[in-house]
């Protein structure tokens, strides 16, 4: 992802975290540590319902292969995806049963019918975020590590990965596409450094600057979206959420001060919504807006959250400034937590 200035030093934060699917805001059970003290970064997490979720992160650089982990509802799976040193930074899953997993080197690996098949890519930079109307309607973002240069996006048709050539060339060489997310194939917003973001409406790709960001140099690492609105996640010496109903981005949502955010997500119903960062930060949003919602679970640096079809949220982290990361950590927040890796 990026370096976020005065704060995580090192490689790169990758941003976390699409939209989710959960039906209810009635989820008032606290956050359970399930993994922790992994031994690489956990950095993202997707899924189909409570019982097909998936878990990806970083690679140990020990052969073994980046982490993939599969719960069935009962038990973790541990696959291996087929490709070395590549640390995976973002995983999607549809409902067909394809699995997406994007990461270092222009890695994209599909996992369908039980297998994995490493994709032919337009590139070799780092694929931050994908996000897919379909299967095979998918769209893939990234740049180069440390935010600086190199953003892309690119699209798969079914058949194959093309480059998007209207990816404005101020971005092109000085910036980075963080993440991608969308309600339909004509309505899909991306999240970029220096306080942009993009919006797919079918047919154009339009730059859509949020001033009060760019003035910050707020780099704006997740985006997340449903069909009431769309809010965005980043920052650079503070943390800041941007929410857009339809008439363009709004004022920050949280409290000024805060720590630095990296993953964001809603409930498709609107009802719920969770933003994550820095030292295990957890913001909530409600019907008075967003609020702190930590409850101490852990210090690690959160990358990553999800809210399943059930309105559990799942969220991710660890230390994924170095190279190779590490100290990889889970959190649920639900009725009955799922067993440890």
């Amino acid at each position: 992802m990026e370096l976020l200035r005065c704060s995580f030093i090192g490689v790169a934060l990758l941003a976390g975290c699409g939209g989710g699917g959960g039906t209810s805001s009635t989820n008032n059970h606290p956050w359970a540590l399930v993994a922790q003290s992994q031994p690489t970064a956990l950095l993202s997490v997707s899924g189909t319902s409570a019982t097909d979720v998936w878990v990806v992160g970083g690679d140990p650089r020990d052969g073994t292969g980046p982490v993939v982990e599969h719960y069935n509802g009962t038990a973790w799976t541990k696959l291996d995806a087929g490709v070395r040193n590549v640390d995976f930074w973002w995983v999607h899953a549809f409902d067909d049963g394809s699995v997406f997993m994007t990461g270092t080197n222009g890695t994209i690996v599909r996992y369908q019918n039980g297998a994995f098949t490493t994709m032919s890519t337009p590139g070799t930079a780092v694929v931050f975020g994908l996000w897919g109307n379909s299967s095979s309607d998918v769209w893939a973002v990234g740049g180069n590590s440390g935010g600086g240069a190199g953003a892309f996006a690119w699209r798969f048709d079914g058949t194959s990965w093309t480059n998007d050539t209207d990816v404005p060339s101020d971005l092109v060489t000085g910036g980075t596409i963080w993440k991608v997310d969308g309600i339909s194939a004509n309505d899909l917003w991306m999240s970029a450094t220096n306080g942009m973001t993009l919006h797919w409406d079918g047919t154009t790709l339009t730059e859509t600057p949020i001033p009060a960001a760019q003035q910050e140099q707020s780099s704006l690492t997740s985006i997340a979206g449903n069909s009431k609105r769309f809010v965005t996640a980043g920052g650079a010496f503070e943390g800041v959420v941007y929410e857009n109903t339809g008439t363009g981005w709004g004022a920050s949502q949280v409290p000024a001060g805060g720590m630095l955010l990296t993953g964001v997500t809603l409930s498709e119903d609107d009802s719920d919504g969770y933003a994550v960062g820095q030292f295990g930060t957890i913001m909530r949003r409600g019907a008075n807006g967003w609020a702190d919602d930590h409850d101490a679970v852990t210090q690690a640096n959160l990358h990553a959250v999800w809210i399943d079809p059930s309105g559990n949220g799942w969220a991710v982290g660890g230390e994924f400034d170095t190279i190779p990361t590490k100290q990889g950590v889970l959190i649920f927040k639900g009725a009955t937590p799922p067993p440890s890796f």
